[in-house]
This record gives C-alpha cells, sequence and structure tokens, in this order.
C-alpha cells in the first residue's frame, strides 16, 4: 500500500542522505584552473624584472608529532615581476615555480619526549610526493606538465613600508609589503597573501634589480589543492591524510626567496 511505500522510504531517504554527507571530501576542492593568465603592467612606468632561476630558493618544514618533512626546490623559479619604483601599489607579477626540482628529507623520532633524528632524503618518500603530486613518471605527460608548475599571480599591494621607493636613497634600497594574488598548485586556485621583503639595487638612480623574500611562511592546505594520497596517476590511496593524522601533515608553510634582473 501508499503507506507502507512511506514507512518504507524516509528510512532509505535518511540512509542516502547520510551515504551522501560520508561521501564528501573532508574539506571542499578549490576552484580548479589549468593556468593562470599571464601578468600584465599596471602602469606606463613599470619596469619589467625577469626572474633569474640559479638565484632562487623554495623551501618548506612541514611538522607532524612524530615527522618532519622538509622540502627543498633549488633554482626551481621563472617569470617576471612589473614594478614601478615610484609606485609600488602598481606591482603585478607571474611567479611559476618547477615542482620537479623538489626534493623531500625526513626528521623522525620515536615519540613526542624523543629528539627528530638527522635530516635525511628518503627516496620512497620523494617518489610517494610525485605521485601525490600527479608528477610521477605514470602521469600521462600533458597532466604532469601541467601539474608540475605552481604559480603565483600577484595582483594587488595590501600595504608597504614605502610606496615610493625612487625617493629612498643609497645602492640598495629595502622594504616590506603584503601582496596578493592567486596562488595555482596542482591545476587548483585560492586568493593567497604573502608578507614580502624586497631589496631593490640601484645603479646611481636607476634600478637593476630586485631580491624579494617572503617574512613569513604561506600556509598551503593540500587538502584544497586534491594533494592527496594516491597509489597511482588518477587513483587515490584508501588512505586519507586524516588516517595518516600523526604522520603527514595536512599544511605546508611555503618560504620563498627570488632574485630578478631589469630587462
Amino acid at each position: 500500500s501508499n503507506r507502507t511505500m512511506r514507512t518504507l522510504a524516509v528510512p532509505l531517504l535518511l540512509g542516502l542522505a547520510v551515504a551522501a554527507c560520508d561521501s564528501k571530501p573532508a574539506a571542499p576542492l578549490a576552484p580548479a584552473a589549468s593556468a593562470l593568465p599571464a601578468a600584465e603592467k599596471r602602469s606606463e612606468s613599470a619596469k619589467t624584472f625577469a626572474i633569474e632561476a640559479a638565484s632562487s630558493k623554495v623551501t618548506f618544514l612541514m611538522q607532524a608529532p612524530f615527522e618532519k618533512i622538509h622540502g627543498d626546490a633549488e633554482g626551481s623559479a621563472k617569470g617576471e615581476l612589473f614594478i614601478d619604483p615610484s609606485d609600488i601599489s602598481k606591482t603585478a607579477g607571474l611567479i611559476e615555480i618547477d615542482l620537479d626540482k623538489l626534493v623531500l628529507y625526513q626528521q623522525k623520532r620515536q615519540d613526542e619526549k624523543s629528539d627528530y633524528g638527522e635530516r635525511k632524503k628518503s627516496d620512497q618518500q620523494n617518489e610517494h610526493a610525485k605521485t601525490w603530486l600527479e608528477i610521477s613518471p605514470d602521469a600521462p605527460a600533458a597532466e604532469r606538465e601541467l601539474n608540475r608548475w605552481v604559480q603565483f599571480r600577484i595582483d594587488k599591494v595590501i600595504e608597504s613600508s614605502a610606496p615610493d621607493v625612487s625617493k629612498l636613497t643609497g645602492a640598495e634600497r629595502k622594504i616590506t609589503a603584503t601582496v596578493e594574488g592567486e596562488l595555482r598548485l596542482h591545476q587548483r586556485k585560492v586568493r593567497k597573501q604573502a608578507k614580502v621583503e624586497a631589496t631593490f639595487k640601484y645603479d646611481g638612480d636607476k634600478p637593476v634589480s630586485v631580491s624579494i623574500k617572503t617574512t613569513a611562511p604561506v600556509v598551503v592546505d593540500l587538502d584544497a589543492h586534491d594533494v592527496r594520497p594516491r597509489e597511482l596517476f588518477g587513483k587515490l590511496a584508501q588512505k586519507t591524510l586524516s588516517d595518516m593524522g600523526q604522520k603527514v601533515a595536512k599544511e605546508a608553510p611555503i618560504e620563498f626567496q627570488i632574485s630578478a634582473n631589469l630587462k
């Protein structure tokens, strides 16, 4: 009868609702982006600075109760910065980081009372990281290339200690600033801010180079970027980051330093 059907339908619908809730990812994924658009000059007097790979460095330190994971990506940056020394608020740029250059090191300890051991490189851990990021050899070439590059597109300066660098004096002129833009990792993008220190080198009254380094880590949520345990390309592992709670941190605090020369 209809009454019996209705009686059966209620627990069935409740069961479906619970199943739907359980199937949701732990955190919502950030919007998809296969690439960020190129940066553009925001003022006519902006100067173009080309990032020099050799003197760039990106690092992070992920801390879990029994393990520290250090990440180093030396000589991994490329891109351009458009900076108007007379108006720092008009700064724009696109910084790209090559994850193929990333090397992980680990420090372990037995329990929370023990000291961490020495920093060591684990080939297996580095292989796992490439699989999680989907840049391992089994990934299709086109996808591998998209996942290989982390991009930070600066489009806003929130604040700066000196809005006009041309009014400062000396061969070396230092300012601090907070910049904002899109961070794209693993084909997912989020708005991020970075606190930085910029050192401009001048030849007379002309800027010739700029060195920029973070003064506080930029914290990246791995879940939001769908960086998760994987067994192969496109195949998630049964264990999630939450399951690995005591071993693996869910956030990567990233720091970078780059140098760029006037083009």
